[in-house]
């Protein structure tokens, strides 16, 4: 008996009724963002792999999909190379281009790259697919549709608050009530780091602290320590891990953690 065709782990399809539900979603997305004065863009599906590694630290690089060199690829590798069995090394001879792990570091490199085409501040949206070379679990895919919007070339909190007003209006006219909009500032992060003396360790810090909800404050506390940050600088920042309170009492918590950092009191002024 012929064996089922069936496809790779971490991907889908999508029948019929489920591609006009999401056109449905996607086209009201799309209303609001150029209501909003958002214009589209896109990006190839793969990118050079220098335009991509580096950019979302060890766990991130990890996750992306390489794209393997045409032709002959490992007649160009370098023996010592080979013997060697560094994937780290190998990949660098064997794969140049990568699949977008997602929209920000194309839409940084297109900016870049069109610098001299684009009138700022640059207001874009992006709804395109992306790919992660990650273990396929429930609710986690190997690809996945993003949906990003971005502002550039202006440093006004006038745009932070037109992003409040689209996501309002977002979640208005897809009938979902009760949400809740949480605001952030990379200042504040960025002073944290610099509060507990991990400044040159933003990413890793971050990274792990993204993660506080999936693995919790046993498994941000491991990681941290995995990427280097100290037990003193952990236990420092360990109050934000169970901050609780209205919005005011928390901005009192970070006005202390932040007291001796400059960029953390301009996040704080922001918010």
């Amino acid at each position: 008996m012929a064996q089922k065709p069936s496809i790779p782990k971490g991907t889908r399809d999508f029948s019929p009724e489920e591609v006009l539900r999401r056109n449905y979603i996607i086209n009201t997305l799309r209303t609001n963002f150029e209501l909003f004065g958002f214009q589209p863009i896109e990006t190839p599906s793969f990118e050079n792999s220098s335009t991509l590694m580096g950019k979302y630290g060890d766990e991130g690089d990890r996750l992306i999909f390489k794209i393997l060199n045409s032709g002959d690829y490992l007649n160009k590798v370098d023996d010592a190379v080979y013997t060697a069995k560094d994937s780290t090394k190998l990949t660098a001879e064997i794969s140049e281009k990568a699949l977008r792990y997602d929209l920000t570091v194309p839409f940084a490199r297109y900016v870049v790259q069109h610098q001299n085409e684009i009138e700022f501040p640059f207001k874009r949206y992006q709804i395109q697919p992306v790919w992660r070379a990650d273990r396929p679990q429930k609710g986690r895919f190997r690809e996945f549709f993003q949906c990003d919007a971005d502002a550039v070339g202006s440093d006004s909190l006038l745009q932070e608050v037109a992003f409040v007003q689209l996501y309002d209006a977002v979640f208005t006219d897809l009938g979902l009530k009760g949400t809740t909009v949480k605001m952030n500032n990379r200042k504040i992060l960025s002073g944290l780091a610099e509060a507990i003396g991990a400044a040159d360790k933003l990413i890793d810090f971050t990274v792990a602290l993204d993660k506080l909800d999936k693995i919790g404050e046993e498994g941000v506390v491991k990681e941290m320590l995995a990427k280097g940050i100290s037990e003193e600088a952990i236990t420092r920042v360990k109050p934000i891990f169970n901050v609780s309170g209205n919005f005011a009492e928390k901005l009192n918590l970070l006005k202390d953690l932040l007291a001796d950092s400059e960029v953390g009191k301009e996040g704080i002024e922001e918010l």
